[in-house]
């Protein structure tokens, strides 16, 4: 499983509405109809942010 985040309102294949903006758990194969169809974009992929803190937003907000 997967978790992402909805960029666009989606209903699950048992009829669940999601709003966009929720973050929920998907397999790989629906992930990838997710994105073919632009409902969730992909994260960023590594390399570090400018500021140095790669993206850690733990408790302190800051990089271990």
């Amino acid at each position: 499983m997967v978790y992402v985040k909805l960029e666009n309102d989606w209903t699950d294949a048992d009829g669940i509405n999601h709003s966009a903006g929720e973050s929920i758990d998907v397999d790989a194969a629906t992930l990838a109809s997710l994105q073919a169809q632009g409902i969730v974009s992909e994260g960023p992929k590594g390399g570090g942010s400018k500021d140095g803190t790669d993206g850690w937003i733990g408790p302190t907000s800051t990089k271990p």
